[in-house]
């Protein structure tokens, strides 16, 4: 098996993003559940209602609060959930910073009928400029990641052993030359030795030893010469 060498990017494990998203959603509920126990549930959107470690508060506050804090929890879940609730707190919280720059006299404000319904004071508009802040700082943190190389299986060689019987290999056509160049070695021994029979005897038992040839002796020979001459 090998791998390839063309891989993909991917986010790699628990991102800065997801844990700041999730300390700010964790920060909103704090702050809404502490708001609900100094202003109660009455005059819900009240413009001079109570006040939270300096900080103007009413019910309709805190449910803002509460609600920014349940979709942090929820959207931190997921590196890109967590960058968009960084974006959707930098732009809310940089409207209602305009809105309590308005109210403040320092810019122009043409909703002025809409009165306070958020009890917005000065101490809040610092704290909703930091919070665009941190909402803009988690909606452009880079991600962490890493190249994933996925594996590919290589075709496997194919093994001789497993193989087509009726497909003679390598080795069964060397066997067929030498058997062959074989039986032409034994058919020449055995023209030259007068026949089949003792080349038989060799192949059927390798102890036996070939008929030896005699010698002729010459006086015997210039005997039968004559005779046929006769």
């Amino acid at each position: 098996m090998t791998h390839s060498t063309v891989g993909r990017v991917k986010v790699a494990g628990l991102q800065p993003a997801q844990v700041l998203a999730g300390l700010l959603g964790l920060f909103f509920l704090v702050a809404g559940v502490a708001g609900f126990v100094r202003t109660g549930f009455g005059d819900f959107a009240g413009d001079q209602h109570a006040m939270l470690f300096g900080f103007a508060v009413n019910p309709l506050h805190n449910v803002v609060h509460l609600a920014f804090g349940v979709l942090g929890l929820l959207m931190a879940t997921g590196s890109g959930l967590a960058r968009l609730y960084g974006w959707i707190v930098f732009l809310v919280y940089g409207a209602v910073l305009v809105w309590g720059l308005m109210l403040a006299g320092l810019v122009v404000n043409p909703v002025e009928r809409l009165g306070n319904p958020l009890a917005l004071n000065t101490n809040d508009n610092w704290l909703h400029l930091g919070l665009a802040l941190v909402g803009l700082l988690i909606a452009v943190m880079p991600a962490r990641r890493k190249v994933v190389v996925p594996e590919q299986e290589v075709e496997p060689v194919r093994d001789e052993s497993i193989r087509d019987p009726g497909m003679p290999t390598q080795r069964d056509r060397h066997l067929t030359h030498d058997e062959e160049m074989r039986d032409r070695a034994l058919t020449r021994d055995e023209e030259v030795r007068g026949g089949p029979h003792d080349q038989r005897i060799e192949s059927v038992d390798p102890t036996v030893s070939p008929r030896p040839v005699q010698p002729i002796d010459p006086a015997v020979a210039e005997q039968h010469k004559a005779r046929h001459y006769r």
